[in-house]
């Protein structure tokens, strides 16, 4: 496991390498992490481009900051992406698609960044405990619809979202027991639906998710602002923790009872918010 400062991350926006226009673009969206796709948004003859449109991105923007969704370990060109990884400072993370193996990350961390595993099968899910414990691993996430495919439940159905919940159930999990940031929910593929978006990424929040992939701009703004917590919420957790200092052990606050877990809470709050 790899020891660095929690970063927030609340929205993760992806932008197709085959698109160099829509690098900066993305940057200024707001999103507080752009992923630039060499993968599944590129079409097959134009991921040898995506690296020479990124590599030409980054050295004409110098203080410019993205993660990079490499293709996949048993694509012909994942170890040219990882290499190309490897040698640009402005790459801070790597996203790993269709994980499924400890080996398979520790190959991608020859590139000397931050792994994240992006569970997409039934293998990488079996296989997520030895996954996260790789000492590059930062944190997790998966692919509702590749993994809905492999699993052969309905994506959009009321079934398949039980079943993606064990999942998440398990990206929390292992994320706590190997000590990694907290996990990115799945993407919303619905870029019309704002309301269904908040719903979606509410539920991720009250799970304990730091925040979501997303595919468009538009929803940056929405997964920021269900991701954040509010003045109120901010202030509470200033109260706690003052309130904390002076007070042994449990203790009432404002009609509610104050403990350990609350007081974490409300430290993490002020840690990432409130400062």
């Amino acid at each position: 496991m790899t020891t660095r400062k929690s970063r927030l991350i609340r929205s993760a926006l992806f932008v197709p390498g085959s698109r160099p226009e829509r690098f900066a673009k993305a940057l200024a969206s707001g999103a507080d992490v752009v992923i630039v796709d060499f993968e599944d948004a590129v079409e097959e003859e134009l991921k040898a481009h995506a690296r020479d449109n990124l590599a030409a991105f980054l050295n004409e923007n110098p203080d410019a900051s993205v993660v990079v969704r490499v293709n996949a370990a048993d694509h012909h060109l994942h170890t040219d992406d990882i290499q190309f990884c490897g040698r640009h400072q402005g790459i801070a993370a790597v996203i790993l698609p269709k994980a499924e193996t400890a080996q398979q990350v520790l190959v991608a961390a020859e590139c000397k960044k931050p792994i994240w595993p992006l569970i997409e099968s039934a293998a990488g899910l079996s296989n997520l405990s030895e996954i996260a414990e790789v000492w590059a691993v930062e944190r997790l996430t998966f692919g509702a619809l590749d993994l809905a495919l492999d699993l052969g439940v309905r994506a959009s159905s009321p079934a398949a979202y039980r079943v993606l919940d064990q999942v998440r159930y398990q990206m929390l999990v292992n994320s706590t027991l190997h000590e990694l940031e907290k996990p990115l929910d799945t993407v919303f593929p619905n870029i019309a639906d704002s309301a269904g978006l908040s719903t979606f990424a509410s539920d991720a929040r009250d799970l304990g998710f730091a925040g979501m992939l997303a595919i468009h701009p538009s929803q940056v703004a929405v997964i920021n602002d269900v991701f954040t917590p509010s003045q109120s919420e901010i202030s509470w957790a200033k109260r706690v923790i003052e309130a904390a200092s002076g007070a042994p052990g449990a203790f009432r606050l404002e009609g509610k009872m104050i403990d350990a877990p609350v007081i974490a809470e409300a430290e993490r709050i002020v840690a990432f918010y409130g400062a």
